[in-house]
């Protein structure tokens, strides 16, 4: 029997088998079991070679366009950004990611319209793996969907969770040591409702025999199996509903309640037209925010405040050691203090250190040694 058919056998008997606590473990096992094989294949089918897309990462951040062919994508760069990309009413129109520069609150934000996927693109049909490992990079997901084919949004977060991508949640808050000696020790918080013999026995059909577990939260198997792999990629991702212009007003409860059905909220969502150029400014101010990009706006000295050309940072990366970092040159080393004025200070021109955390349109001034 092949991997492709024990794989098949794994997730038949997972469908058939219910969910309880008498069935938990044996559920942990089939899925450890199943998230192994899986990786042995896709390293399997990767081991030939083969083209993929190379694109360098430029500007504050990287958003990745993701949608079905002849959604639009090409289309919406180009009216958003620099790019250039084909467009036609046909499938499989852009064959290389086609990378475009939006600038946008003074910051550059990198778009990537990539090859429309198809259903199965994890699974590499129609060069998807390649497509998905430039995703994998990305800082943001937009998924694209035409208001008349709402429900395949299904598919195409389908695909990107098959493809190890992880949207709009954390990673999960497990950690796990290897010793020498004495088994597999589960530790637990208080709301997590596996069993610690489940958890034991998914760590060893992944190959452990004696480690260390803490467990916190209510981490469901997958998270588990998830932590345990340690190649995940945790995006965020913003919906955008294209040729909004298309449709009726009688139309649009009918699709506010297809968006529902797939677990997005019709107010989260952005209608737009790309081919109109509508609804583009509320886009461009959602993945802003979704990014968490800041401006910090330099006082430079003898030549004051500089509002032209910010500084952006992003939040979690965001102290005045991160602005230094990004400053570059010799600043780092000659740092004595800095002063801020704006949102995150006490008062105007505040001395603050390296570890002080920024916000947005702060005003800051370094003060560094000759």
């Amino acid at each position: 029997m092949g991997l492709e058919d024990e794989i098949e056998d794994l997730r038949e008997e997972i469908a058939n088998t219910p969910y309880n606590k008498s069935t938990e473990e044996h559920i942990g096992r089939l899925k450890a079991k199943l998230a192994e094989k899986k990786e042995k294949l896709e390293q399997q089918s990767s081991s030939g070679g083969g083209y993929g897309y190379a694109v360098e990462k430029t500007g504050d951040a990287t958003v990745a366009l993701v949608g079905f062919p002849s959604v639009g994508k090409s289309t919406l760069i180009n009216s958003m950004t620099n790019a250039d990309s084909e467009v036609g009413a046909y499938e499989f129109t852009t064959l290389d990611v086609n990378p475009g520069m939006l600038q946008y609150n003074g910051a550059n934000i990198q778009i990537l319209d990539v090859p429309g996927l198809i259903e199965g693109a994890a699974g590499g049909r129609g060069g998807g793996k390649e497509v998905l490992s430039v995703v994998r990079t990305a800082d943001l997901v937009v998924f694209m969907v035409s208001v008349f084919e709402i429900e395949r949004y299904e598919r195409l977060s389908e695909e990107l969770y098959n493809n190890k991508i992880r949207l709009d949640t954390t990673p999960p808050n497990v950690s796990i040591g290897r010793r020498g000696k004495g088994g597999i020790q589960v530790t637990s918080a208080d709301d997590v409702s596996l069993d610690e013999d489940t958890v034991a026995s998914v760590l060893r059909e992944h190959g452990y025999t004696n480690a260390t577990v803490t467990v916190r939260g209510n981490v469901s198997i997958d998270q588990l199996i998830d932590a345990i792999m340690d190649n995940r990629v945790y995006l965020p991702s913003i919906v955008t509903v294209n040729k909004a212009d298309l449709i009726d007003r009688e139309y649009l409860p009918t699709v506010k309640s297809d968006l529902r059905d797939i677990g997005v909220d019709p107010e989260e969502a952005i209608f737009i037209s790309a081919e109109a150029e509508k609804g583009l400014d509320a886009l461009k101010s959602r993945m802003w925010d979704s990014l968490g990009l800041i401006r910090v706006y330099m006082d430079k000295p003898g030549r004051g405040v500089d509002y032209e050309e910010p500084l952006v940072l992003r939040e979690g990366e965001n102290a005045v050691e991160d602005a230094l970092t990004k400053l570059g040159g010799t600043l780092d080393k000659r740092f004595r203090f800095a002063r801020v004025t704006g949102a995150s200070a006490q008062h105007d021109e505040q001395q603050v250190g390296r570890d002080h955390e920024l916000a947005d349109e702060d005003i800051l001034r370094v003060v560094a040694r000759k």
